[in-house]
């Protein structure tokens, strides 16, 4: 047993699960994460798509009681309905550009000044939000959006796409923006994760197929798991954070985290410009 491959696996498990429904962007931590690590090649590739899994289940087990009575009231209740339908148009825009642009994505922008710039540049929007005086946000619950406002969320998550923007901070702050309050905004981002990332995670897995080993299942199952209970607590503790917070602390992490990335990677970055 590679006690060295176990302890890359459970670090990098761990920052997946505790950055991927925080508006911290998980994808530019885990690139910078599998850099360090060296843990970047195809194995580290396909190992991020099954703690990706890990970590979404984790969202699925927090709400799987208004899953499930949203599932039930399928053909019955128009509040599931809406609800589905909600999440359907919110998921269109990432689904199609990023069907469109996977491949130059994937080519072009996972790298690390990409992901510095990204950062900085979601602090500051972050700020500037939370700054705003205008900030009187009309929509309280989930069950209160309308399709147009699920269609703005989604077309805002188009942003996440760039590596470093973060899914979550763009659904989040974009919700915010577009009048919805912090909880609920954090509640639908978390909803929306489910049908996003289950569609990535499906296609990098059906891409990354031949690379999977079998040998190295028992690394794969440790990196779920801990993706799982590290996603689970940090969701919660979102939660609550929310009810009484803003994201202000999160504007100057990732202003911070982007800087020291842009001077720990110089020589890297004066040759990408």
């Amino acid at each position: 047993m590679d006690l060295l491959l176990i302890l890359k696996a459970v670090v990098i498990s761990i920052i997946e699960g505790l950055t991927e429904f925080l508006p911290v962007s998980s994808t530019g931590h885990m690139i910078i994460a599998g850099d360090l690590l060296q843990f970047n090649d195809d194995i580290g590739k396909a190992f991020e798509i099954v703690i990706q899994l890990g970590a979404i289940l984790a969202i699925c087990w927090e709400y799987r009681a208004r899953l499930l009575h949203v599932t039930r009231g399928l053909g019955r209740d128009p509040a599931a309905h809406r609800f589905v339908a909600n999440l359907f148009i919110a998921f269109l825009p990432v689904a199609i550009v990023g069907l469109m642009f996977h491949k130059a994505i994937k080519a072009h922008l996972f790298q690390p000044f990409t992901v510095a710039i990204a950062f900085i540049i979601g602090g500051l929007i972050i700020y500037w939000v939370e700054k705003r005086r205008a900030y009187r946000p009309h929509i309280h619950d989930v069950d209160e959006m309308s399709w147009r406002d699920a269609l703005k969320i989604g077309l805002a998550q188009v942003l996440s796409l760039i590596p470093g923007t973060s899914r979550s901070g763009a659904t989040i702050i974009g919700g915010m923006v577009f009048g919805l309050s912090r909880q609920t905004a954090t509640e639908f981002s978390f909803f929306l994760a489910i049908p996003v990332m289950f569609a990535a995670s499906g296609y990098d897995l059906y891409k990354h197929w031949d690379v999977m080993n079998i040998q190295q299942a028992w690394v794969f199952l440790i990196g779920f798991i801990v993706a799982f209970f590290s996603a689970f607590i940090a969701t919660k503790a979102l939660v609550r954070f929310v009810a009484s917070h803003s994201f202000m602390v999160f504007a100057w992490y990732r202003i911070a985290f982007g800087v020291v990335l842009l001077i720990y990677y110089q020589a890297d970055l004066f040759q990408a410009l």
